[in-house]
């Protein structure tokens, strides 16, 4: 049995509430008495991708789990790769950061989806240039999960929707070609949702920093993207011998200063 726990948005900006929030999900994580395959970061890490946040975030999600973090839109590629990741600039600092994880019996990709100075999300023809040679290269029985932070399709949220992942038909049609994609994880949307792109599903974790307010929430008004009274929570992916995916959503309590 695989288990990958999924976390996303949490926005660190240097004030307590944002640390506290995503400390409280780490810590759970790392109380665990099980050693989770990997702990998946997607996106919007650092809330205004200053070089300090970006620290303050590596310090956090220091693990004893394997950690594997994606770019949102609030994050800047050059310093998301230089400070979180620490690599050295090879000359292309704005280039896309994507990364691959091999497990036993498992490949996870996490795609950037970033597009520099905008909010909304596309995929790079590098990033899938890049994803169909990680597919190409894994066996045929081996899943692989594609994360990325903006989901692909809209999820019926005015807010998310207008700002979400464009060009998707070029990703459905990459997966076409791949059977063996199991499934798609991403974050941006600061809701736990769960729906289906390109025949496989897509998984969207819940926001750390906060939760998403719903249109029939409160009739008449455009969807605000505020603080509801709702603590953190963590999505749990669970790949079984048969290769079934399975999500599970936990949320995780907080002190009153992270409320």
């Amino acid at each position: 049995m695989i288990v990958i726990a999924h976390v996303s948005d949490i926005h660190v900006d240097g004030e307590p509430r944002s640390i506290a929030r995503t400390r409280a999900v780490m810590e759970y994580l790392e109380e665990l008495p099980y050693d989770l395959d990997a702990v998946l970061v997607t996106g919007d890490v650092a809330d205004h991708a200053a070089p300090a946040e970006y620290e303050t975030v590596r310090g956090l999600l220091r693990s004893r789990h394997p950690v594997l973090v994606c770019p949102g839109n609030h994050d800047d590629r050059a310093t998301f790769r230089r400070v979180l990741l620490g690599e050295e600039d090879a000359g292309r600092p704005e280039a896309p950061v994507n990364q691959v994880h091999r497990g036993d019996g498992y490949v996870i990709t996490l795609c950037d989806s970033s597009v520099p100075g905008k909010d909304e999300g596309f995929l790079e023809d590098e990033t899938l240039e890049w994803l169909e040679d990680v597919l190409a290269e894994t066996p045929h029985d081996v899943p692989v999960l594609v994360g990325f932070h903006h989901p692909p399709v809209p999820l019926n949220t005015p807010y998310v929707d207008e700002i979400r992942q464009f060009g998707g038909e070029r990703l459905a049609a990459l997966a076409d070609r791949h059977p063996h994609l199991t499934a798609f994880l991403a974050g941006h949307a600061h809701t736990a949702a769960a729906t289906t792109f390109a025949g496989r599903p897509l998984l969207v974790a819940p926001g750390v920093v906060s939760a998403l307010r719903f249109p029939w929430e409160h009739p008449g008004r455009t969807v605000d993207h505020v603080h509801l009274d709702l603590p953190p929570a963590v999505a749990f992916h669970v790949l079984d011998e048969t290769g079934r995916l399975t999500t599970h959503y936990r949320s995780v309590p907080v002190g009153p200063a992270a409320s």
